[in-house]
């Protein structure tokens, strides 16, 4: 994978009268890179898809692609394929005309044609649906074909906008395993908007997570998820502990527990992911134990949320996760009492 940059976005600043949707935006994005929009309904992220794709006109600002300036140049100029939300497949046309309509608008042969449908409906898992129209086909169905016609003229940039959200569980986990192997076998530069840190961590080289119009943090799935910038950040991507703290004479202190901690005297939040909670025999002269009870357990397949309280905590509560192995060995049940380790170099303080 390059170092250089494919996509160039410089100060991107997007505003609808007087709402500013989109505030100095810079990013790179590299050739070849699986990039996620990650952020809340309303943060941005779809309103800077449809500036890179020249849908919106961003209100100042400069976008680069492949090293030539598109600032200004209509979608038609540009070098890219997009799949939406609604799938926007055209129901009177067969999967044939619907996959080929990019090809036929730039006067592509028909055998030539013909024979790019045949190859990428076989791409998609779709071998022989020429002839189907999409009233006929599922919805995951209809998002392939939607690929399938995206990727038909062979484009530089995949732009995929919130492509899984309208299909059941079982469809999305599926269908976005199948795109990100296909991104990888293509080497296609891909981004994708979603709302779902789920989807993002799971297909995604770097994630962007965006909050208010502006870019919380950029990075891998494994920063974003174990080093967040923010607590925004931190909130947003997993689940996560969130407890008040005060740092003062260089310690970290929280209900009746201290850490060391360094810099000013001051008043903190601390969060802590549920893994960092650690449920297992205890071994003595082990550091940051503490007694605790389960106030609720949330059944989740093959492990479980576990809500704890104890007097180490004062009034607060934490989540941690157990395997249900875990807590059937032990007969752990809602009034069991365990011991319990924090990791205190998981431990974020904001």
């Amino acid at each position: 994978m390059s170092s250089t940059p494919f996509l160039d976005l410089r100060h991107i600043r997007k505003e609808f009268g007087s709402f500013t949707a989109l505030q100095d935006i810079n990013l790179e994005i590299r050739k070849g890179e699986f990039v996620c929009f990650l952020g809340p309904s309303g943060c941005g992220k779809t309103t800077l898809l449809r500036i890179i794709a020249g849908l919106e006109v961003q209100t100042s600002g400069q976008l680069s692609q492949g090293g030539r300036d598109i600032s200004l140049l209509p979608p038609a100029l540009r070098d890219y394929g997009i799949v939406f939300q609604s799938y926007a497949l055209f129901p009177n046309l067969s999967v044939t005309d619907n996959v080929a309509y990019g090809l036929v608008n730039r006067k592509t042969s028909r055998p030539a044609i013909k024979q790019r449908v045949t190859d990428l409906l076989k791409l998609v898992g779709l071998p022989g649906s020429e002839a189907k129209f999409p009233g006929q086909l599922s919805g995951g169905q209809q998002q392939r074909i939607a690929l399938a016609r995206a990727l038909a003229t062979a484009p530089g940039l995949l732009l995929l906008d919130e492509p899984l959200s309208a299909l059941d569980a079982l469809e999305r986990i599926r269908l976005r395993g199948e795109i990100r192997a296909l991104q990888r076998k293509l080497g296609v530069t891909t981004i994708m908007v979603t709302h779902d840190q789920e989807e993002a961590l799971s297909v995604a080289d770097r994630i962007v997570v965006m909050n208010h119009g502006v870019i919380e943090q950029i990075g891998t799935p494994l920063d974003i998820y174990r080093e967040p910038a923010s607590p925004f950040v931190a909130d947003f991507v997993g689940k996560v502990n969130i407890l008040p703290a005060r740092v003062a004479a260089g310690e970290l202190r929280f209900g009746s527990m201290c850490l060391p901690c360094e810099g000013p005297d001051r008043e903190a939040r601390i969060y802590l992911r549920p893994e960092d909670v650690l449920a297992r025999p205890i071994n003595a002269g082990d550091a940051h134990v503490f007694d605790a009870s389960i106030d609720k357990i949330e059944f989740l397949g093959s492990y479980c949320h576990v809500h704890v309280g104890s007097p180490a905590l004062g009034s607060h509560k934490l989540m941690v996760y157990l395997s249900l192995n875990f807590l059937s060995e032990q007969s752990l049940e809602v009034g069991s009492t365990l011991a319990l380790k924090l990791l205190p170099e998981r431990i974020k303080v904001f």
